[in-house]
């Protein structure tokens, strides 16, 4: 089974850090974003690893490269040329990832310690072409889901807007973790091309495809994209 990290963000959210370094080496605890989501894929036996890259690239490159267990298991994307987003980037790795059924998908500034496993079984069971780990939380954007954990829309609270692609007698509201579990299927359905985010092509595939939910609020989480979560994340994390 393999996995892809997405690293290649410009990290504006955690200035001024990110004005000298990539987001991806920031640290919790003595150790970075990166090294910490390698080591969870590797706990649950995924053992091949793409990150992609485009923000300080050579860093992250260097950061794996003097590490020989990393440098054994990880493959780069390069998109020095353009950060792609999310959809774009899973995408460009299409040719690493296509193998794998299922693969999973993971943004490098997020630190939980939810059972990946529990997700990929509960996406193989149901046949999934997407399996996104989602939370009860406050958040400003949220995807919205039907009864039976299927993805139906999505809504911004801030602004008021709102997306709806399968009808729903009750819609329910939950935060995105930015870890997916997906078929290589994808490949084939989106039809979006150069930078987008993954969560517009879930959103033009939710009608005729199967997108579930998988609830994990139980489980510790932190978006470590900001100064003040990585200090959460270091209280949360403490032991770890």
């Amino acid at each position: 089974m393999k996995a892809m990290i997405l690293a290649a963000g410009l990290g504006t959210r955690l200035k001024p850090f990110t004005n000298k370094h990539p987001k991806a080496l920031a640290e919790v605890n003595g150790k970075t974003l990166l090294q910490r989501n390698i080591e969870y894929l590797l706990s649950y036996g995924i053992e091949e690893i793409i990150v992609n890259v485009h923000h300080f690239a050579q860093q992250i490159v260097d950061f794996i490269n003097k590490n020989p267990g990393f440098k054994k298991i990880i493959t780069f994307s390069d998109e020095t040329d353009e950060v792609l987003e999310t959809g774009g980037g899973l995408m460009r790795a299409e040719w690493f990832l296509k193998d794998s059924n299922p693969f999973v998908l993971m943004n490098v500034d997020v630190l939980t310690d939810m059972n990946l496993k529990e997700m990929i079984e509960s996406h193989k069971q149901e046949d999934c072409l997407a399996t996104l780990a989602v939370m009860e939380r406050k958040t400003s954007r949220y995807l919205l889901f039907n009864d039976d954990d299927i993805l139906c829309g999505w809504t911004n609270v801030k602004t008021g807007e709102k997306i709806i692609r399968r009808e729903a007698d009750h819609y329910h509201a939950k935060a995105f973790s930015g870890i997916h579990v997906l078929s290589p299927r994808i490949f084939s359905l989106i039809t979006r091309t150069g930078k987008f985010s993954i969560v517009d092509a879930y959103l033009d595939l939710a009608q005729d495809h199967l997108i579930k939910g998988f609830d994990h609020t139980e489980s510790r989480f932190c978006d470590a994209g900001k100064p003040e979560s990585i200090l959460r994340a270091e209280q949360l994390f403490a032991e770890d």
